[in-house]
């Protein structure tokens, strides 16, 4: 049972991760990550995020299977488009794949601008479902052992633990499903994949309040990525300063705009950009614990300006955040709170 702050960002100890899309997943020495949110575990392996990422074009890819390029993509291509591709990719005689051998804007631009005309979808939703690259949720130790307990290492393959010098961190990766994207809510359910409950049980969990306050409730937090340190964690105050009838439109050009809406706060507290999918938690007296109430889904339009310089110079001191409450029935159908 959570009870102290402490514990909400202490590695050991913390609901909070991230979850990446990894490309090469398998193969350490081309192996990428990209599509970084956060992410906060409910328990049974189930995470909440945003769904807004998984709609927005990744514009190319940086691998894919060669069977898949051929069969939804390499039809479509004129001689000079193919000569292009031939140029900026390369086939691996073993794994069969097509990795992008150029790190030049204008060569990556003009793939992007080639699979748009051809209307090849580069959602980081559809790359998931066609496997060119996977989510995976990143866990992170000071010392090489899951939790404090080395015997659970050996559930690990070899690729899924790596070593990050730059940060001092041992990093497991945990391959994710998407389970259930409510678009309108802004909110994405997960759940990891090809793990024992060993190795998922060990994994703190925070349980979920689906109540929706229409006044601040008092002892608001927001867990959250640390400034500049993805690695790191932040538990900062947060108060509702008024709730909403959310509507707003989210471009989608492959699979048709679509809508934000329904019940929202407004909340005022320091977020940082990144911070998406990062959870609110309230303190539950009754029970000595704190809960999840809520997700963090967007940048509100109130901003203070810095020299009123209006160039990338703005600091947002609100939020929109999509309470748990407008996703209470489907999380009580999926049996993942009691009604």
């Amino acid at each position: 049972m959570i009870t102290s702050k402490r514990q909400l960002i202490d590695e050991q100890a913390s609901p909070l991760h991230r979850i990446m899309w990894i490309y090469n997943a398998e193969e350490p020495k081309k192996r990428t990550f990209e599509n970084n949110i956060c992410a906060f575990h409910i328990g049974g392996g189930y995470f909440l995020s945003v769904a807004h990422n998984l709609r927005i074009p990744a514009g190319y890819f940086k691998s894919i299977d060669e069977e898949l390029f051929r069969k939804d993509i390499l039809y479509k291509l004129d001689g000079a488009q193919k000569v292009f591709f031939d140029q900026h990719y390369f086939v691996d005689e073993y794994t069969r794949k097509m990795y992008l051998n150029s790190a030049d804007p204008a060569a990556i631009q003009g793939i992007a601008n080639i699979l748009k005309q051809k209307r090849f979808d580069t959602r980081w939703v559809t790359l998931a479902e066609k496997r060119i690259c996977t989510p995976h949720v990143v866990i992170q130790f000071k010392e090489n052992s899951f939790y404090n307990h080395p015997e659970l290492t050996a559930y690990f393959k070899p690729h899924q633990v790596v070593y990050e010098a730059d940060a001092h961190k041992f990093t497991y990766l945990l391959e994710v499903e998407l389970v259930e994207a409510f678009y309108g809510a802004d909110i994405a359910l997960y759940k990891i994949a090809n793990m024992p409950d060993e190795i998922i049980s060990r994994i703190p969990k925070i349980d979920i309040n689906c109540d929706f306050y229409e006044e601040n409730p008092g002892d608001m937090f927001c867990l959250q990525s640390a400034p500049n340190s993805p690695a790191g964690r932040l538990l900062n105050e947060a108060r509702i300063e008024g709730i909403l009838d959310h509507f707003g439109i989210f471009p989608d050009e492959v699979g048709g705009n679509y809508i934000f809406e329904g019940l929202r706060y407004l909340v005022k507290g320091y977020f940082r950009f990144g911070s998406s999918g990062a959870p609110y938690l309230l303190y539950d007296y009754v029970h000595n614990r704190y809960v999840a109430n809520a997700i963090q889904s967007e940048a509100s339009g109130i901003q203070l300006s810095i020299k009123n310089d209006k160039e990338g110079n703005f600091q947002y001191v609100n939020a929109i955040v999509s309470p748990l409450y407008i996703i209470k029935e489907r999380l009580a159908a999926l049996g993942l709170i009691k009604e």
